[in-house]
């Protein structure tokens, strides 16, 4: 079976190394499919070529390729070419929104608002973390006491004085690893973390809440002063794995997960 394989191995993330994790996680899959890898401005036009799917790994925020996301999804839709994880995500893969909908539905999620006139909804707070709906890896993020951005174009959610954040990394819906950053000023140095029944009880909320059937999954969650975990991102696009700060025997586990669950996908 044929993957085209979608990455920006030049893309420059703070504290993330695109193209080391891509160029690892390939060599391990290239032992199970045909592979090709290209950047996403080139996808769309690639996959006339007859790849039996697309999996888009770390191919960078959408918001600096959105024309050619656009026409990568258009492509997909016409060659009927499956998608991995599939386009049908309801969290980040299909923009902020989610925050919204999660914070009306009473989830524990950080509150969120795109009106100013409804910051009496929020938690009372000294300052106020405004972001662009369409941004992403922290594009547009200020601090302000009082946020006054045109109506249904910025998240706007009080400032959180976490503990730290933590993830969790799930394959389809099976749990493979958590990582935690100690120091919330550092947030790429992570650390293997070994996550209670109730933290996984809270990360399974919303992947049940996604309904991806198959996919990779990273639930971003900070723990508050009070003990509880807020989620602060559901990324269902391409979810950065930090596959250098595992062990070797986690890292491999993780692989065959990814190996099966492409096989159950192309073969569903």
């Amino acid at each position: 079976m044929a993957l085209l394989y979608v990455t920006d191995l030049a893309y420059p993330a703070r504290g993330r190394r695109y193209g080391d994790e891509d160029v690892h996680l390939t060599s391990r899959l290239r032992e199970h499919f045909d592979l090709a890898l290209c950047h996403p401005g080139d996808a769309a036009a690639l996959l006339a070529h007859g790849f039996d799917a697309a999996v888009v790994r770390n191919s960078g925020p959408v918001i600096h390729h959105r024309e050619e996301w656009d026409a990568f999804r258009a492509a997909a839709r016409a060659t009927g070419t499956r998608v991995y994880n599939p386009l049908t995500g309801r969290g980040d893969m299909a923009g902020k929104q989610y925050l919204l909908d999660l914070t009306a539905a009473g989830l524990p999620v950080i509150p969120t608002i795109d009106d100013p006139a409804d910051l009496h909804l929020l938690p009372r707070s000294a300052a106020y973390a405004v972001k662009p709906k369409e941004g992403a890896d922290s594009i547009g993020l200020h601090y302000t006491p009082a946020p006054s951005p045109r109506p249904g174009t910025h998240l706007i959610q009080p400032r959180i004085d976490f503990a730290y954040e933590v993830s969790f990394y799930f394959v389809d819906d099976t749990f493979q690893y958590a990582l935690h950053a100690p120091d919330p000023d550092r947030r790429w140095e992570l650390a293997p973390y070994d996550p209670t029944p109730a933290d996984l009880a809270f990360a399974r909320t919303f992947i049940e809440w996604n309904t991806l059937d198959h996919g990779i999954q990273r639930v971003d969650a900070c723990r508050t002063p009070e003990g509880g975990l807020l989620l602060v991102e559901l990324e269902d696009l391409n979810p950065y794995l930090s596959l250098d700060r595992l062990p070797a025997p986690t890292r491999t586990a993780f692989t065959t997960a990814l190996v099966h669950s492409l096989h159950t996908f192309l073969e569903a």
